[in-house]
C-alpha cells in the first residue's frame, strides 16, 4: 500500500479514531477496555496528547480519504526524569490489516520520536497477539518483561502483557 497519507489527527477524524478504536475493544485482543469508548472519551484522549509536537496524535488515510488507522506518541509516565521516553501506540480497522498499514505507521511513529529527540520507545501488547509481536521485533523492539495473566475480559479472555522497547 504505498498511495497511505500520515497525517496529524483532526476533531473531524474522531469518529472514526472511535471506531477503529471500539472494534479492538469488542475483539479483545489489542485492548484492556471492557467497553466501548464515547466519542468524547477518545476526544479527551487525543486532546490530552500535549504539546502535540511531541506527542502527535495520527492517523492513516486511503487515497479515498478513508481512515484505516490511528496512532500515537504519548508520554510514557507522568515524572519528568522519564521524559524523552514514549508510549508507541496504533490500531488499525480490520479491514486494512495484514497489509502494509501497520507497519508503514510504527514507521512513520517511530521516525518521529527520533526527529523530536526521544530516546526510547516503548509499548505494551497482549503476549499472544503474534501480528504485533512480529511487527514489534521487525522495528528491533526488545521484549523486555512479561506480566502473567495481567488482563482479565468479558467472556473468560485472559491476556499475559509483553512489554517491549527501542533505544532510538
Amino acid at each position: 500500500m504505498s498511495e497511505l497519507i500520515i497525517r496529524g489527527a483532526t476533531d473531524a477524524d474522531l469518529q472514526a479514531i472511535t471506531d477503529i478504536y471500539n472494534e479492538a475493544v469488542l475483539e479483545r485482543m489489542s485492548s484492556a477496555d471492557i467497553e466501548p469508548r464515547t466519542l468524547a472519551q477518545r476526544k479527551a484522549w487525543v486532546d490530552a496528547h500535549e504539546p502535540r509536537s511531541l506527542y502527535p496524535v495520527v492517523v492513516v488515510e486511503s487515497a479515498d480519504g478513508r481512515v484505516m488507522a490511528f496512532g500515537s506518541l504519548s508520554r510514557f509516565h507522568e515524572r519528568a526524569g522519564y521524559d524523552g521516553v514514549v508510549e508507541l501506540s496504533y490500531y488499525v480497522g480490520s479491514a486494512w490489516r495484514r497489509q502494509g498499514v501497520g507497519r508503514q505507521l510504527v514507521a512513520w511513529l517511530l521516525d518521529e520520536a527520533r526527529r523530536v529527540g526521544h530516546r526510547m520507545a516503548a509499548t505494551l501488547i497482549f503476549a499472544d497477539n503474534e501480528g504485533s509481536s512480529a511487527l514489534m521485533r521487525h522495528f528491533g523492539f526488545e521484549r523486555f518483561g512479561l506480566m502473567p495473566d495481567a488482563v482479565h475480559l468479558p467472556g473468560g479472555i485472559r491476556h499475559d502483557i509483553a512489554y517491549w522497547y527501542l533505544p532510538l
